[in-house]
Protein backbone atom coordinates (compact mmCIF):
# COMPACT_ATOMS: atom_id res chain seq x y z
CA UNK A 1 0.00 0.00 0.00
CA UNK A 2 3.17 2.23 0.27
CA UNK A 3 2.59 5.26 -2.36
CA UNK A 4 0.33 2.75 -3.87
CA UNK A 5 -1.58 6.03 -5.38
CA UNK A 6 1.62 8.14 -6.22
CA UNK A 7 0.75 8.19 -9.54
CA UNK A 8 -2.87 9.13 -9.91
CA UNK A 9 -4.42 12.68 -11.48
CA UNK A 10 -4.75 15.64 -9.13
CA UNK A 11 -8.41 14.76 -9.44
CA UNK A 12 -8.24 11.67 -8.55
CA UNK A 13 -6.06 12.28 -5.48
CA UNK A 14 -8.87 14.72 -4.64
CA UNK A 15 -11.39 11.57 -4.86
CA UNK A 16 -9.18 9.47 -2.84
CA UNK A 17 -9.01 12.15 0.23
CA UNK A 18 -12.81 12.91 0.03
CA UNK A 19 -13.89 9.87 0.36
CA UNK A 20 -10.67 8.78 2.71
CA UNK A 21 -11.93 11.95 5.31
CA UNK A 22 -15.71 10.80 4.35
CA UNK A 23 -14.80 7.58 5.94
CA UNK A 24 -12.94 8.49 8.83
CA UNK A 25 -15.25 11.32 9.49
CA UNK A 26 -17.79 7.89 9.89
CA UNK A 27 -15.51 5.66 12.10
CA UNK A 28 -14.58 8.05 14.37
CA UNK A 29 -18.26 9.26 14.80
CA UNK A 30 -19.36 5.60 15.47
CA UNK A 31 -16.31 4.97 17.90
CA UNK A 32 -17.74 7.98 19.42
CA UNK A 33 -21.23 7.30 19.74
CA UNK A 34 -19.84 3.54 21.27
CA UNK A 35 -18.00 5.05 24.12
CA UNK A 36 -20.36 7.82 24.71
CA UNK A 37 -22.82 5.71 27.51
CA UNK A 38 -19.46 4.36 29.60
CA UNK A 39 -17.73 7.65 29.57
CA UNK A 40 -21.27 9.84 30.28
CA UNK A 41 -24.35 7.54 30.73
CA UNK A 42 -27.15 6.41 28.67
CA UNK A 43 -28.70 9.67 29.39
CA UNK A 44 -26.38 11.69 27.30
CA UNK A 45 -26.57 8.93 24.43
CA UNK A 46 -30.49 9.24 24.98
CA UNK A 47 -30.66 13.40 24.86
CA UNK A 48 -28.43 13.45 21.46
CA UNK A 49 -30.27 10.56 19.57
CA UNK A 50 -33.58 12.44 20.70
CA UNK A 51 -32.25 16.02 20.50
CA UNK A 52 -32.75 16.71 23.69
CA UNK A 53 -29.16 18.17 24.17
CA UNK A 54 -29.38 20.91 26.93
CA UNK A 55 -26.35 23.65 26.50
CA UNK A 56 -27.03 24.91 29.82
CA UNK A 57 -26.09 21.31 31.27
CA UNK A 58 -22.72 20.69 31.61
CA UNK A 59 -22.60 17.25 30.63
CA UNK A 60 -24.68 17.72 27.50
CA UNK A 61 -21.73 19.97 26.54
CA UNK A 62 -19.06 18.07 27.43
CA UNK A 63 -20.66 15.25 24.90
CA UNK A 64 -21.22 17.51 22.60
CA UNK A 65 -17.66 18.87 22.93
CA UNK A 66 -16.66 15.16 22.85
CA UNK A 67 -18.06 14.56 19.55
CA UNK A 68 -16.25 17.78 18.37
CA UNK A 69 -12.70 16.36 19.04
CA UNK A 70 -13.57 12.91 17.75
CA UNK A 71 -14.92 14.65 14.25
CA UNK A 72 -11.61 16.84 14.52
CA UNK A 73 -9.35 13.41 14.22
CA UNK A 74 -11.91 11.86 11.93
CA UNK A 75 -12.31 14.10 9.19
CA UNK A 76 -8.54 15.85 9.66
CA UNK A 77 -5.39 13.74 10.92
CA UNK A 78 -6.06 10.17 10.59
CA UNK A 79 -7.21 11.00 6.62
CA UNK A 80 -4.44 13.34 6.11
CA UNK A 81 -1.77 10.51 7.50
CA UNK A 82 -3.17 7.81 5.52
CA UNK A 83 -3.61 9.51 1.92
CA UNK A 84 0.09 11.15 3.08
CA UNK A 85 1.46 7.39 2.76
CA UNK A 86 -0.67 6.17 -0.08
CA UNK A 87 0.51 9.39 -2.14
CA UNK A 88 4.39 9.70 -0.90
CA UNK A 89 4.43 6.42 1.15
CA UNK A 90 7.11 8.38 3.89
CA UNK A 91 4.34 10.34 5.65
CA UNK A 92 6.85 12.75 7.21
CA UNK A 93 8.69 13.72 3.93
CA UNK A 94 5.27 14.24 2.05
CA UNK A 95 3.82 16.45 4.41
CA UNK A 96 7.24 18.26 4.96
CA UNK A 97 7.02 17.61 8.75
CA UNK A 98 10.60 15.46 8.65
CA UNK A 99 12.90 19.07 9.47
CA UNK A 100 12.60 20.99 12.50
CA UNK A 101 12.15 24.81 11.34
CA UNK A 102 14.45 27.54 12.31
CA UNK A 103 13.87 29.44 15.30
CA UNK A 104 13.92 32.87 14.20
CA UNK A 105 11.23 31.77 11.36
CA UNK A 106 9.27 30.07 14.45
CA UNK A 107 8.93 33.43 16.37
CA UNK A 108 8.56 35.46 13.40
CA UNK A 109 5.29 32.79 12.50
CA UNK A 110 4.10 33.66 16.02
CA UNK A 111 4.21 37.63 15.73
CA UNK A 112 2.87 37.76 12.36
CA UNK A 113 -0.72 35.68 13.88
CA UNK A 114 -0.37 37.67 16.79
CA UNK A 115 -0.11 41.20 15.24
CA UNK A 116 -2.47 40.05 12.45
CA UNK A 117 -5.41 39.95 15.06
CA UNK A 118 -6.75 43.80 14.13
CA UNK A 119 -6.83 43.29 10.94
CA UNK A 120 -8.14 40.04 10.71
CA UNK A 121 -11.17 41.48 12.97
CA UNK A 122 -11.59 44.20 10.49
CA UNK A 123 -12.09 42.31 7.79
CA UNK A 124 -14.02 40.18 10.08
CA UNK A 125 -16.14 43.04 10.50
CA UNK A 126 -16.73 44.01 6.76
CA UNK A 127 -17.40 40.26 6.14
CA UNK A 128 -20.20 40.69 8.57
CA UNK A 129 -21.83 43.30 6.69
CA UNK A 130 -22.42 41.59 3.80
CA UNK A 131 -25.84 41.33 2.25
CA UNK A 132 -26.70 39.68 -0.78
CA UNK A 133 -29.32 40.94 -3.53
CA UNK A 134 -33.02 40.62 -3.03
CA UNK A 135 -33.12 37.96 -5.02
CA UNK A 136 -31.08 35.92 -2.75
CA UNK A 137 -32.65 36.19 0.67
CA UNK A 138 -33.51 32.34 0.68
CA UNK A 139 -29.64 31.55 0.58
CA UNK A 140 -28.68 34.92 2.86
CA UNK A 141 -31.32 33.35 5.81
CA UNK A 142 -29.44 30.17 5.51
CA UNK A 143 -26.51 31.69 5.68
CA UNK A 144 -27.27 33.85 8.74
CA UNK A 145 -28.64 30.52 10.49
CA UNK A 146 -25.71 28.89 9.61
CA UNK A 147 -23.63 31.58 11.26
CA UNK A 148 -25.89 32.49 14.25
CA UNK A 149 -25.97 28.04 15.27
CA UNK A 150 -22.01 27.91 14.93
CA UNK A 151 -21.67 31.38 17.24
CA UNK A 152 -23.63 29.89 19.79
CA UNK A 153 -21.91 26.55 19.70
CA UNK A 154 -18.43 28.56 19.62
CA UNK A 155 -19.98 30.65 22.82
CA UNK A 156 -20.79 27.89 24.50
CA UNK A 157 -17.64 26.18 24.46
CA UNK A 158 -15.71 28.70 24.75
CA UNK A 159 -17.32 30.06 28.36
CA UNK A 160 -15.43 28.11 30.51
CA UNK A 161 -14.86 29.09 34.52
CA UNK A 162 -11.64 27.17 35.43
CA UNK A 163 -8.27 26.09 34.55
CA UNK A 164 -8.65 22.22 33.58
CA UNK A 165 -11.70 23.47 31.25
CA UNK A 166 -9.66 26.24 29.89
CA UNK A 167 -6.73 23.34 28.98
CA UNK A 168 -9.04 21.17 27.25
CA UNK A 169 -10.91 24.43 25.32
CA UNK A 170 -6.95 24.46 23.72
CA UNK A 171 -6.91 21.33 23.37
CA UNK A 172 -10.08 21.15 21.14
CA UNK A 173 -10.24 24.23 19.86
CA UNK A 174 -6.28 25.44 19.58
CA UNK A 175 -4.14 21.55 19.34
CA UNK A 176 -6.26 19.61 17.47
CA UNK A 177 -7.48 21.78 14.77
CA UNK A 178 -4.40 23.05 14.17
CA UNK A 179 -2.46 19.63 13.60
CA UNK A 180 -5.35 18.62 11.70
CA UNK A 181 -6.48 21.37 9.36
CA UNK A 182 -2.73 22.07 8.34
CA UNK A 183 -1.93 18.48 7.40
CA UNK A 184 -4.97 18.15 5.16
CA UNK A 185 -5.54 21.58 4.01
CA UNK A 186 -1.59 22.66 3.68
CA UNK A 187 0.16 19.37 3.47
CA UNK A 188 -2.41 17.60 1.20
CA UNK A 189 -4.97 19.88 -0.79
CA UNK A 190 -2.42 22.78 -1.22
CA UNK A 191 0.17 19.96 -2.66
CA UNK A 192 -2.64 18.81 -4.99
CA UNK A 193 -3.73 22.00 -6.05
CA UNK A 194 -0.14 23.21 -6.67
CA UNK A 195 0.37 19.99 -9.06
CA UNK A 196 -2.49 20.82 -10.46
CA UNK A 197 -2.26 24.06 -11.23
CA UNK A 198 0.96 24.48 -11.58
CA UNK A 199 0.84 27.79 -9.52
CA UNK A 200 1.85 28.51 -6.45
CA UNK A 201 -0.19 31.37 -5.43
CA UNK A 202 -3.46 29.66 -7.49
CA UNK A 203 -2.91 26.95 -5.10
CA UNK A 204 -2.35 28.67 -1.87
CA UNK A 205 -5.46 30.67 -2.49
CA UNK A 206 -8.04 27.91 -3.68
CA UNK A 207 -6.80 25.70 -0.59
CA UNK A 208 -7.66 28.77 1.50
CA UNK A 209 -10.72 29.05 -0.06
CA UNK A 210 -12.22 25.43 0.54
CA UNK A 211 -10.22 25.94 4.09
CA UNK A 212 -12.54 28.48 5.11
CA UNK A 213 -16.01 27.34 2.93
CA UNK A 214 -15.35 24.07 5.16
CA UNK A 215 -16.16 25.93 7.78
CA UNK A 216 -19.60 26.67 7.23
CA UNK A 217 -19.64 30.73 8.32
CA UNK A 218 -19.86 32.40 5.60
CA UNK A 219 -19.37 35.77 7.92
CA UNK A 220 -16.19 35.03 8.98
CA UNK A 221 -15.29 33.75 5.11
CA UNK A 222 -13.04 36.10 4.40
CA UNK A 223 -10.80 36.37 7.30
CA UNK A 224 -10.21 33.01 7.91
CA UNK A 225 -9.56 32.52 4.16
CA UNK A 226 -6.57 35.53 4.81
CA UNK A 227 -5.47 33.28 7.77
CA UNK A 228 -5.40 30.73 5.06
CA UNK A 229 -3.29 32.02 2.84
CA UNK A 230 -1.10 33.23 5.40
CA UNK A 231 -0.30 29.55 6.60
CA UNK A 232 -0.12 28.49 3.20
CA UNK A 233 2.63 31.27 2.32
CA UNK A 234 4.57 30.12 5.23
CA UNK A 235 4.28 26.78 4.08
CA UNK A 236 5.44 27.86 0.29
CA UNK A 237 8.65 29.85 2.06
CA UNK A 238 10.15 27.39 4.36
CA UNK A 239 9.09 24.10 3.37
CA UNK A 240 8.14 23.00 6.62
CA UNK A 241 4.57 22.12 7.89
CA UNK A 242 5.38 22.74 11.01
CA UNK A 243 5.20 26.57 10.86
CA UNK A 244 1.69 27.20 9.89
CA UNK A 245 1.11 24.44 12.20
CA UNK A 246 2.47 26.56 15.35
CA UNK A 247 0.88 29.76 14.06
CA UNK A 248 -2.78 28.27 13.67
CA UNK A 249 -2.16 27.00 17.19
CA UNK A 250 -1.30 30.28 18.26
CA UNK A 251 -3.95 31.79 16.96
CA UNK A 252 -6.97 29.78 17.85
CA UNK A 253 -5.63 29.19 21.62
CA UNK A 254 -4.68 33.14 21.89
CA UNK A 255 -8.71 33.58 21.18
CA UNK A 256 -10.07 30.38 23.43
CA UNK A 257 -7.34 32.33 26.21
CA UNK A 258 -8.67 35.80 25.25
CA UNK A 259 -12.42 34.27 25.45
CA UNK A 260 -12.04 33.18 28.59
CA UNK A 261 -10.26 35.79 30.68
CA UNK A 262 -13.05 38.07 28.75
CA UNK A 263 -15.82 36.08 30.22
CA UNK A 264 -14.33 35.78 33.34
CA UNK A 265 -13.97 39.39 33.82
CA UNK A 266 -9.98 39.67 33.59
CA UNK A 267 -9.84 41.30 30.08
CA UNK A 268 -11.96 44.05 29.81
CA UNK A 269 -11.69 44.77 25.75
CA UNK A 270 -13.61 42.27 23.60
CA UNK A 271 -11.36 40.66 21.75
CA UNK A 272 -13.47 40.48 18.09
CA UNK A 273 -13.07 44.24 18.99
CA UNK A 274 -9.81 44.71 18.68
CA UNK A 275 -9.00 46.45 15.10
CA UNK A 276 -12.73 47.66 14.52
CA UNK A 277 -13.80 50.44 17.14
CA UNK A 278 -13.52 53.78 17.91
CA UNK A 279 -9.18 54.01 18.88
CA UNK A 280 -8.52 50.43 17.95
CA UNK A 281 -9.52 51.02 14.59
CA UNK A 282 -6.09 52.38 13.73
CA UNK A 283 -4.52 49.03 15.06
CA UNK A 284 -5.96 47.46 11.83
CA UNK A 285 -3.73 50.08 9.44
CA UNK A 286 -0.66 48.94 11.98
CA UNK A 287 -1.18 45.84 11.55
CA UNK A 288 -1.34 45.71 7.88
CA UNK A 289 1.88 47.13 7.89
CA UNK A 290 3.38 45.44 10.68
CA UNK A 291 2.31 41.57 9.14
CA UNK A 292 3.52 42.71 5.72
CA UNK A 293 7.17 43.44 7.01
CA UNK A 294 7.59 40.72 8.93
CA UNK A 295 6.38 38.72 5.93
CA UNK A 296 9.21 40.00 4.14
CA UNK A 297 11.71 39.35 6.66
CA UNK A 298 10.68 35.56 6.90
CA UNK A 299 10.28 34.82 3.25
CA UNK A 300 13.90 36.67 3.06
CA UNK A 301 15.47 34.45 5.95
CA UNK A 302 14.06 31.38 4.78
CA UNK A 303 15.48 31.97 1.09
CA UNK A 304 19.05 32.85 2.90
CA UNK A 305 18.28 29.63 4.33
CA UNK A 306 17.60 27.55 1.02
CA UNK A 307 20.43 29.34 -0.83
CA UNK A 308 22.73 27.83 2.19
CA UNK A 309 21.17 24.14 1.88
CA UNK A 310 21.24 23.92 -1.94
CA UNK A 311 25.59 25.69 -1.89
CA UNK A 312 26.76 22.59 0.93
Amino acid sequence: MKAIYQHLSPASKIAVLTLTALIGLLVFMIISAVLVVPIFGREAFSALTGGGVDVSNAKDVAVLKFFQLAQSIGLFVVPALVVAYLFGGNIGKYLLLSRKPLLLSSLLAVAIIVLANPMINQIGLWNAEMQLPEWLNGLERWMQQKEEAASRLTEIFVQVENVPALLYNILLIGMIPAIGEELLFRGVIQKIFTQWTRNKHVAIWITAILFSALHLQFYGFFPRAVLGAMFGYMLIWSGNLWLPVLAHFINNTTAVIAYYLYHNGTLKIDPDAIGTQGEYGIAAVFSLVLVVVLFVLFYRIEAKKSTMEQMV
